[in-house]
């Protein structure tokens, strides 16, 4: 009977040489208590973020959007594919529906963070139909990866090649973060 209020989802529409581009920054409930305990707080977050983009593509069917941020739940689960409704493939995407290139690379046993010696890909990055068109006289979606350099990992020790903590055992260690970036690439012809 009592909402459980966890982070608001950024969302900000701005010009990108003189095109209009969506960009929707999340960071969804954490794992806390168990996945399965704490999956019914994403898939509700997942729920406000497919509400968000549908309002967009209700004024705009062709809109730009990016939807993107540490998800907690990688690109296979109910959160993103039920209710966020993210495709594998580019290919079987229409118009107002979402593409996600992270969920091949999880498939692949790539990942953004490691937990008990398995890799997840909490951290990705989805993108609207308009984004995958052939046709490159507009920004256009090329391709998504994970930065997972040598020196973003942890150098030795038990958790060697996990991304390297800035903060383990109460302390400072030096690193970056417990999770490595993604990132994604817009492509666009430039005429002479």
């Amino acid at each position: 009977t009592k909402r459980v209020y966890t982070r608001d989802q950024l969302v900000v529409s701005g010009m990108l040489d003189g095109e209009k581009i969506t960009v929707i920054v999340n960071h969804w409930p954490s794992r806390s208590g168990g996945e399965a305990r704490s999956r019914f707080k994403r898939e509700k977050a997942a729920m406000l973020n497919r509400q968000i983009i549908d309002s967009l593509f209700s004024e705009d069917p062709y809109a730009k959007v990016i939807t993107m941020g540490d998800l907690n739940d990688d690109p296979t689960n109910s959160s993103v594919k039920k209710y966020l409704k993210a495709k594998e493939d580019r290919e079987d995407v229409k118009i107002k529906e979402l593409f996600n290139p992270m969920e091949e690379m999880f498939k692949r046993g790539q990942g953004t963070l490691a937990y008990r010696d398995g890799w997840n890909l909490f951290d990705q990055m989805i993108v609207s139909k308009e984004l995958l068109e052939k046709e490159y006289s507009s920004y256009r979606f090329y391709k998504a990866g994970i930065y997972n350099k040598t020196y973003l990992a942890n150098p030795r020790g038990r958790y060697e090649g996990y991304p390297y903590r800035s903060f383990a055992d109460g302390g400072y260690t030096g690193g970056y973060s417990d999770h490595f970036p993604v990132y994604l690439y817009l492509i666009k012809e430039i005429s002479n």
